[in-house]
């Protein structure tokens, strides 16, 4: 420890982008100095964009050596996009694995303070809260995910038998026993792989809390269908009731 920061461990982020061009080089410019002296790499996923993401990537890892990137030809989805940003982060051995996504939504300036509550509290997988910071409406976030978000959380913390506030944010944090035990590869390619990894972390008794980040919605493009991703999210809760992540 130095200065009241964690100093001793290693972080990796990994950044799912699709068609990402207009925002990439502003979220890699927020993230602070101390965060770099830690983080081992930061893996860009593109995802088989069509606009220029490629060309900034390229650019960024280009101005810096701890940028890295993996490209798919085509889109393959979100849930595939993480999956091989956990397998960059596996391998590389960092201590925890951060998802941020690329189209600024997510705060890198928070990461630091997460991954010191990690350390310190024996976290493996730390979800940031829109609805716990009270900033979602007020952020952006479209009235009609605000109440899906709110009747779908009821639900799954009756199932799951947490007390989370938003299970459908996708800035997770991995430690690196989460890493190393939970079956990535057998989870979801959609939207959906964020809550089956809470969903398996529970089912194999990890430890899962969540922290306030603010909410930042501007004008960015959505590729999530709502009904579909509904649907997935009852699938989800249904397999868990029957015991379908308590399998190895």
């Amino acid at each position: 420890m130095q200065g009241g920061r964690l100093i001793d461990k290693t972080v990796s982020i990994f950044m799912p982008a699709y068609n990402a061009a207009r925002h990439l080089e502003n979220v890699i410019s927020r993230i602070p100095r101390e965060l770099w002296e830690i983080i081992r790499y930061v893996w860009i996923v593109d995802d088989g964009s069509r606009d220029a993401t490629g060309q900034v990537v390229q650019r960024l890892c280009s101005a810096n050596a701890k940028i890295r990137s993996a490209r798919f030809g085509f889109n393959r989805g979100y849930g595939k996009a993480v999956r091989e940003g956990l397998a960059r982060c596996q391998q590389d051995k960092c201590d925890f694995a951060v998802c941020l996504h690329a189209d600024g939504q997510y705060p890198p300036e928070a990461v630091l303070g997460f991954v010191e509550a990690m350390a310190a509290l024996g976290i493996d997988l730390l979800q940031g809260s829109r609805i716990a910071s009270g900033t979602a409406l007020s952020g952006g976030m479209p009235l009609y995910k605000y109440v899906a978000n709110r009747v779908l959380t009821f639900f799954e913390n009756i199932v799951f038998g947490l007390s989370m506030t938003d299970y459908h944010s996708g800035m997770l944090l991995y430690s690196r026993k989460a890493l190393d035990t939970l079956p990535f590869d057998r989870l979801s390619a959609s939207f959906d792989f964020d809550l089956e990894v809470i969903a398996r972390c529970r089912a194999q008794g990890l430890a899962i809390a969540e922290r306030p980040i603010p909410t930042r919605y501007a004008g960015e493009t959505s590729h999530l269908n709502p009904v579909t991703y509904g649907l997935r999210v009852l699938a989800v809760l249904a397999k868990y009731l029957a015991g379908r992540y308590d399998r190895q």
